[in-house]
């Protein structure tokens, strides 16, 4: 199966991916997720890549008031 969907959050600032990784591995245990290797620090957002549409609205739902 291939990560056929994507989903953008806001987040900025240094270190997107270990601190995305981190909250992921907290509050989104076992879900497949597929990170770029690397994200511009003047980025503002970080795109992600994921295998459902369902995870696609799960992780949209967890992530509903959280600031990374």
């Amino acid at each position: 199966m291939t990560f056929r969907y994507t989903f953008t959050l806001p987040i900025s600032g240094a270190n997107k991916l270990p601190r995305f990784k981190d909250w992921a591995g907290e509050h989104a245990p076992g879900m497949d997720i597929n990170l770029p290797l690397q994200v511009p620090a003047k980025s503002e957002t970080l795109t992600i890549r994921l295998k459902s549409i369902e995870d696609r609205q799960t992780l949209a739902s967890k992530l509903a008031g959280v600031s990374l």
